[in-house]
């Protein structure tokens, strides 16, 4: 690379990062309900192995995602009831059609559903983003009688403002909630930020989507309460946020649903925790400043 392309190339890559902080605002003077010190979102994937479903993997990795569906749900959802704590089920409108009772049992309880794309993935071709996020607010709306206002998707914010959504989850650029704008520094929503740290599959799913990543293990349950308790702690000592990104066919497992029942019991026991859905989070940013 020459000497120009490369000061070419850098600055492109200074423009992208000024782009990129210019449409992140935070929210500016945040603040949680009185006598709340700490909000915790606990999120569900429901994807079920969407992707792999359709790439027509061989069955062995296909039953991953069936567990989750059939076993790993269910379990996660009653262990959540048990301690009141209402969660975000994140679901593609395909798992609609797999899965209607799991999500149906979630929204009679008070969970939040909430867009995960069509097949779990964006297509390029504008046309097709804007139909396939139609045909999921049609299937989640069908199922649960309740249109969603929330996604975690690579969704255009121009596409999601138009059809009533209010928040996306889908960043790592920030440790509470923030507000994104699009490239014109309009069409903005409410971000919910999220990190691969307290991500399951990076714990509990050895090889994760073909990673060959030497060191990706299948952990030992307690090793894991022990990371999360500690990012726990640190937001909680500067009264910040965590957003978990659970997936059914990963902490649907038995030893895994205790790991984070006894997580929940232990962050119980200090005061000010806020176990909200992400809707109510997002609502609650909102009424500090308006979009």
């Amino acid at each position: 690379m020459t000497n120009v392309a490369l000061a070419n190339e850098v600055e492109q890559l200074k423009a992208a990062a000024l782009g990129y902080a210019a449409r992140h605002v935070p929210v500016a003077n945040f603040s949680y309900p009185p006598g709340v010190r700490m909000a915790v979102n606990f999120t569900l994937d429901f994807d079920a192995m969407l992707a792999r479903r359709l790439a027509n993997e061989p069955p062995m990795q296909r039953a991953k995602g069936e567990f989750g569906g059939r076993i790993g749900i269910w379990r996660l959802l009653e262990m959540y009831e048990a301690h009141g704590i209402k969660v975000t089920v994140f679901t593609p409108g395909r798992i609609c059609e797999l899965y209607p009772e799991a999500l149906k049992r979630a929204a009679g309880a008070g969970h939040e559903i909430a867009d995960h794309m069509w097949e779990h993935q964006v297509p390029k071709d504008k046309a097709l983003e804007e139909n396939h996020l139609l045909k999921t607010i049609a299937a989640l709306e069908r199922v649960t009688g309740r249109r969603p206002v929330g996604t975690r998707s690579e969704h255009s914010p121009a596409l999601l403002c138009r059809e009533g959504f209010i928040y996306n989850s889908s960043t790592s650029c920030a440790y509470t909630p923030l507000y994104q704008d699009d490239e014109n520094g309009t069409n903005r929503l409410v971000q919910l930020p999220v990190h691969f740290a307290i991500d399951d599959a990076m714990y509990f799913s050895a090889n994760w989507a073909g990673s060959k990543t030497s060191s990706q293990r299948l952990l030992d349950p307690d090793e894991v309460f022990e990371m999360w308790w500690s990012a726990f702690w640190h937001q909680y000592k500067i009264n910040g946020y965590l957003n978990f990104m659970l997936h059914p066919f990963v902490s649907g497992r038995a030893s895994r649903v205790d790991m984070l029942e006894r997580l929940i019991v232990a962050m119980k026991k200090l005061p000010g925790v806020w176990f909200p859905t992400c809707e109510e989070l997002a609502r609650h940013s909102l009424s500090q400043r308006p979009l």
